[in-house]
């Protein structure tokens, strides 16, 4: 049986005992339980019960000192509710200062809500007591469980070589959704999820149905030729927890890309933020919205002249696409709610995307584009010259705004 496994009927175990025992009853029963799985048996009780290691201890000498249960009731037990207060109870601010230290720099499978953090327990705690928090390594250790991070090995999920500035541009990119949101101007991240086959087809994942009759769909993912894929193009408003996105019907390209994003404004934008000045957008280093690519600044600049709004971009380091936002904050929850569903036509997909919600009020408006977007389009020198663009000091190449050359622009910065 594997760890999560063991800690999961601990947990339940425990949920079912510690309404009915008092808090020495609870420290004995822990400790035995630990004392039970032998090597490493402290660590798993202790994620499973949220008991802390200095109450399993405790236990373990009761048990040591008194292994006859008639001896151990000279043993005393708190009254309900004594003992030390929590440290967080305690120190109200010291859970969003934690948070906020990992948070730029968290990262994890974009297909779960789990995340976990680069930096030492050590220094996490080394830079609270900074801030005026008293607290030791350990205590960090049962915050950050308890905040939803957890220490993990290497996965599989870069996509290219690792940039020296890497962490450089993600604190500069940190800064500047800071700047923008203090400001009240729109931030977004955007994306193109993975192509998804429609027709009856196997969807990963489980979901709950009469008992002996799961939903039968092809053997072979051959695809429909009547039916195709789908370019879902996602754009998602973290201060407002909203999303949006395309459902193209055929190439994912840079035109298509903007055109997503100005689905985007036309339709919630602009409601959100009437008096916005200019936006900025959090996109991968490649791809539809990649820095190299022409073809999507040209379009930016008619879109910025569209709108006349100055809009600026911040590209993630290259092989670091799964740190955007947007792919565990959005297209996540989005897999989550097809998943065991066969994509069966258009109109499905549209309906499951838009129809995907989460606890913390994430809202999705999900439209379909069968607009064609050939390939293979070319920017000359000249076109490329039309583009009023203004780089960054900092990997300019990187991130840099593009202004209305029409004089359109609402307020020049």
């Amino acid at each position: 049986m594997n760890t999560e496994a063991i800690v999961a009927i601990i947990r339940e175990k425990y949920q079912a005992l510690k309404s009915i025992l008092n808090e020495r009853q609870r420290r004995l029963w822990a400790a035995t339980e630990a004392k039970v799985l032998g090597h490493g048996g402290q660590t798993l009780v202790q994620k499973a019960t949220g008991l802390s290691r200095r109450t399993l201890y405790a236990g373990l000498q009761e048990l040591s000192l008194f292994p006859d249960s008639q001896d151990a009731k000279v043993k005393s037990s708190r009254h309900h509710g004594g003992g030390r207060k929590r440290l967080a109870v305690k120190d109200a601010q010291l859970l969003s200062d934690l948070d906020a230290l990992v948070e730029p720099t968290s990262r994890g499978d974009p297909e779960t809500p789990l995340r976990w953090t680069c930096k030492s327990l050590t220094h996490l705690a080394d830079e609270l007591k900074k801030q005026g928090h008293q607290i030791s390594r350990q205590k960090v250790s049962e915050l950050l469980q308890a905040l939803g991070y957890s220490l993990q090995g290497t996965r599989k999920v870069k996509e290219g070589g690792s940039d020296p500035d890497r962490d450089a541009q993600f604190n500069y990119i940190n800064e500047r959704v800071k700047f923008f949101q203090q400001r009240r101007q729109p931030v977004i991240s955007v994306d193109t999820k993975k192509k998804e086959l429609i027709g009856w087809f196997q969807n990963k994942g489980r979901e709950w149905r009469p008992q002996g009759s799961p939903e039968e769909v092809q053997v072979y993912d051959f695809i429909d030729k009547d039916l195709g894929k789908v370019n879902p193009y996602g754009i998602y408003d973290p201060n407002a927890n909203e999303g949006w996105v395309s459902v193209g019907t055929d190439h994912n390209t840079a035109e298509f890309a903007v055109k997503s994003i100005g689905h985007w404004w036309h339709t919630m934008g602009q409601v959100r933020y009437p008096v916005a000045q200019e936006i900025l957008i959090m996109a991968d280093g490649g791809g539809s919205n990649g820095s190299r690519n022409r073809l999507w600044k040209l379009r930016l600049q008619a879109l910025a002249n569209e709108i006349g709004l100055r809009i600026s971009i911040c590209h993630f380091p290259p092989g670091t696409s799964k740190w955007n936002k947007i792919e565990h904050r959005m297209f996540s929850y989005i897999s989550m709610n097809w998943r065991g569903r066969p994509l069966v036509n258009l109109e499905t997909v549209v309906n499951l995307i838009a129809s995907t919600t989460t606890a913390k009020g994430l809202k999705i408006q999900a439209e379909l584009d069968r607009a064609i977007y050939p390939t293979g389009l070319k920017v000359s020198d000249q076109e490329l010259e039309t583009v009023n663009i203004k780089k960054a000091d900092f990997h300019g190449e990187w991130n840099y705004s593009i202004l209305p050359n029409n004089g359109k622009l609402r307020v020049e910065n």
